[in-house]
Formats: structure tokens, sequence, C-alpha cells
């Protein structure tokens, strides 16, 4: 009980909530009851977002002030309990040469536990002795209760110097440490011009400079798609209403303000297709590279065209999957026939980084590969089992898949996340794997160690130490 008022008193103090309060009646309650939610958050049961707000934007600007470092402390608490955080840079560089990756496993044992232990218990043990890893757990939003998009300082910092538009919220920071976050600014790979390498000119691409570095690499139709996914629209934190998160109003977000150069910033939201609100689950930006080979877009939606991401994408991710909020605080809505077919466009000539070591059918060249990174490939396409939802050469089987990891944990709140079953998630590409940490839908794995750390426990497939070190090495040759 001390825990479910200590919820409540978080609830209270949240503004977002506060005004969502009394909206939660009916069908959506009993359900969550069912699902053991505790009663004292029933203020965010609700489908909806609140659209009548009765409070002036001074007010809650500082309200969300005034909790700002209380929400900072108790994220970054959960994160050192979660990972080690420091910076251990390994010999390898992501693709551009200029920030190395990170290596070893960061993921903190329960204390007394060691990986070999763990791995030769039930999940049901697991589970009753509560020993899962709390780093293998859903990563809740730096601010649950709120949601909406958190851009890294980087790229606040280049597009306040670049447009002179503030990126920067007043509610909350980014919450992983830089050195966990993809090269910045990344390259540009385009399939028409594969000759070029990266032609992003070690800049960020924005709608100050576009014109200026692809002139002469795009078409006409590419070039227009391009301005139009570096052309900022409102977002349920970025606009003019009372509600919003910025200190100034703002012309909102921009497509490539997290899909920086057609990549990944590891910008974060909350995935737009799930309710109640305390259940939906973090989602790290994904790269856009390689988006022509994709036939399912978003991670639970299941999105059929490019062209269906780009147009939905206006409603969903940029208002919480909400249209009613997005019609009140002016949705962008493209022309199917024209705008997001030129989006669409754009996006399609993205290629993944350039991988030496791999052959035509994306298996690795013996005469380039060495032998640790040898016997990886085997691991992964033998006992591993990775290649059966990540065949060569694009390493995705547009497919969605459901790994229950709640199989080895009890339902529970975490910084006002409900941890629970997550279902079905599209699988990602691990085509330039290494360069866009960090790792899963939500990013709670900060390293590729950690990801097979994972896999290994919630499949089961029972890897010796040296057969880890040798999938990982393989991962980072794709």
């Amino acid at each position: 009980m001390k825990q479910q008022r200590m919820v409540a008193k978080a609830l209270i103090l949240s503004t977002s909530l506060l005004m969502a309060a009394g909206q939660a009646q009916g069908a959506g309650y009993e359900s969550n009851k069912k699902m053991g939610i505790p009663e004292d958050v029933d203020a965010i049961h609700s489908t909806y977002l609140p659209v009548m707000i009765d409070k002036d934007f001074q007010s809650m600007m500082k309200m969300d002030t005034e909790m700002k470092n209380k929400i900072k402390k108790r994220q970054q608490e959960m994160l050192e309990r979660r990972y080690d955080l420091s910076n251990r840079p390994a010999d390898l560089k992501m693709s551009a040469g200029k920030k190395a990756i990170q290596e070893g496993v960061r993921v903190k044992l329960p204390e007394g536990m060691s990986w070999e232990k763990l791995n030769n218990m039930t999940a049901m043990e697991i589970r009753d002795q509560g020993v899962f890893p709390e780093g293998f757990l859903s990563l809740p939003h730096v601010k649950h209760e709120t949601g909406g998009q958190v851009i890294p300082a980087d790229q606040i910092d280049e597009i306040t110097k670049l447009e002179k538009r503030n990126l920067e919220r007043f509610d909350v920071e980014f919450d992983l440490p830089k050195h966990f976050l993809p090269e910045f600014p990344p390259p540009i790979y385009l399939t028409t011009r594969p000759d070029l390498g990266d032609v992003s000119q070690g800049k960020v691409l924005s709608i100050a400079n576009y014109y200026e570095i692809m002139h002469g690499l795009v078409t006409p139709v590419q070039m227009e798609g391009l301005r139009l996914l570096l052309t900022p629209f409102p977002q349920q934190q970025f606009n003019q209403t009372e509600d919003r998160k910025v200190k100034e109003p703002t012309l909102g977000i921009a497509c490539f303000d997290c899909h920086t150069n057609g990549h990944t910033n590891a910008a974060f939201h909350l995935n737009p297709d799930t309710r109640p609100h305390i259940a939906r689950l973090r989602l790290d930006t994904v790269s856009l590279r390689g988006l022509f080979n994709q036939q399912i877009h978003g991670s639970k939606r299941s999105l059929r065209s490019v062209e269906d991401f780009t147009e939905f994408e206006q409603r969903t991710a940029y208002f919480d999957g909400d249209q009613v909020t997005a019609a009140k605080k002016g949705v962008n809505l493209p022309d199917r026939a024209s705008q997001v077919a030129m989006m669409a466009q754009m996006q399609n000539i993205l290629d993944f980084p350039p991988a030496p070591k791999l052959d035509v059918f994306g298996r690795l060249d013996p005469d380039k590969a060495s032998t640790l990174e040898l016997q990886g490939e085997e691991i992964f396409f033998g006992k591993g089992r990775c290649g059966a939802c990540h065949p060569a050469p694009f390493y995705l089987d547009n497919n969605m898949h459901n790994l229950k990891v709640e199989r080895f944990y009890k339902p529970h709140m975490s910084n006002m996340k409900w941890i629970s079953a997550a279902g079905p998630i599209k699988t990602f590409t691990l085509r330039g794997i290494k360069d866009s940490p960090p790792y899963m839908h939500d990013g709670r794995l900060l390293t590729l160690e950690d990801t097979v750390e994972f896999f290994n426990l919630v499949t089961g497939i029972d890897l010796t130490k040296e057969e880890k070190e040798a999938l990982t090495a393989f991962m980072r040759c794709l």
C-alpha cells in the first residue's frame, strides 16, 4: 500500500495526469483492474488524452520545472541500478570512423548471481525468486507519466545553431550517457550513388542546408521529399498550445529531428498504439537506412508500406496516437499522392553503411573475416538460431515475433511504467547494427554484448562464454 500511495502522489504532481484525472471511466478501468494495475493510478486508465486544458501555460510550466530535478534523479537512480554506465570504448569505430562502439556486458546482475547460474535456472524459478536482471525489463520513458519526444543534446544544439529552433523541453532531459548513442552526425549513404560513400559532408541535414548539400545528388522528387522530412510540423509537446513543453511557441518537430541524416540519434518517445498510458512502450528511434527493403513498419503497428508509415506518423508518433488532440494542435496531413510519395522516395534511397567483410549474399567472405568472426557466423545461423528471425542478406524477416519475456518476472510498476507483457514486436534489421545503439525497440540494452546475453537467456540457447564472444564479433561485421 505504501508503494501505491507513492505512485498516487507522483500522479498528482504530474501536470499531464492531473489534467487527465477523472477521464478514466467504464470499461477501460475495469479491464485494467483485471490486469492487476494498482487502483491508485486510475487517472491514466483513459484511452484518450485530455483535450480541454484548464490551466494556463505559466502555471503548468512552473509545476513541470519544479518537478524536473526529481524526475531526473528518479530516472538516473533506476539507470544506475540497471547498468554499468561507464565509458568503455572498444577498438572498433562506427561507420564514420569518429566514434568507438561501447563494449562489455553492462546489465547488472542481482547480488550473488552469475550469468552461468542464471542460465541454468528455469523461467519460473527466475520469476519466483525475482532474479531477472532489471536491465532486461522494459525501459521506462524518462517521464513516463507524460511521455513525448525527447531529443539528445547534440541534436538540440545543432538545430538551435542552424535554424534558431529550440528542441529542448523544460520538463525533462535525455537520460542515457552520450557514449551509448550513435555517432553524430551520422554519415549518409545513398543506394543511387554508392560510388560516393558518405555524402553528408560531416554535417547535420536541416532545412537551412539540405539543398546545398544534396543538390546534384538526388532527383527533384527526392529533393522535395527531403525538404518535407526536414520541415517542422506541430507535435504534442512542440506547438503553440498552453500544454506544450517548450518555453516559446514553436513550429514543431521535423522527421529528421529524430532520424538525423536518415539514421537515428536515439531520440525516444512512447509507442502510440498501446493503452492505458502506463502500459505504453518506450520507443528508441529506428534507423531509416535500408528502408527500401522492409515490408512492414512500426514496432507494433505493422504498417504495410513506407507511405503508410510516413502518413500516419503525423497523427501517431507526433500526437501519441490520438487524432482528437492532433486536430486541435494543427496536425499536418500530407497529401498521399504527392507529398507522401515524395517523402517515401527520399527515404527509399537511404542505404546501409558499407560492410566490407560481407559477400553479395550477405555472408562473411572467408578471405576477409577472422577465425572468431567466422565462428560467430556459424553460431548465428546454427546453435544461436539468430538467423531464424534475421536471415541474410538484410538480416530481417519482415515479421513480428513475441519473445514472451513476461515468463521471467511478475508484473509491477517501475518509474510510472507498468512492466508487463509487451506482445509481438517487429523484427529490426541487423545490417549496420554497430551504428545503432542502444538496442531493442526501447533501447533497454546498451551494447551488443548485452543483447547476446539477453537472447541467450530468453531463448534458452545455452551459449558458452566463447560462443557469446564470437557471436558479438560477427554482428560487428554486419
